[in-house]
């Protein structure tokens, strides 16, 4: 399922009620371009989040945080 969160008061408000899961994160590459991969507190994968930059902006972010997606992600290069 796919959904759209658009103007920097809407990200931020995400933002702030996914704050309250203690995820570590850790920065990556993710196709090439900046992103984070962000772990529960028991180490299982949360998401992944890639970043658009523009201008110094970020202007896009997209997260993956399908379980059954996750799970066929290759994340060897970032195991802990």
């Amino acid at each position: 399922m796919s959904r759209f969160v658009r103007g920097a008061q809407a990200v931020m408000g995400q933002a702030a009620a996914f704050s309250k899961f203690a995820l570590s994160n850790q920065v990556v590459l993710v196709n090439g371009n900046i992103g984070v991969v962000c772990r529960l507190p028991d180490g299982r994968l949360f998401s992944v989040i890639g970043f658009t930059i523009a201008g110094g902006k970020v202007v896009e972010m997209d997260i993956l945080a399908d379980p059954d997606r996750l799970s066929r992600l290759d994340l060897s290069a970032v195991e802990r």
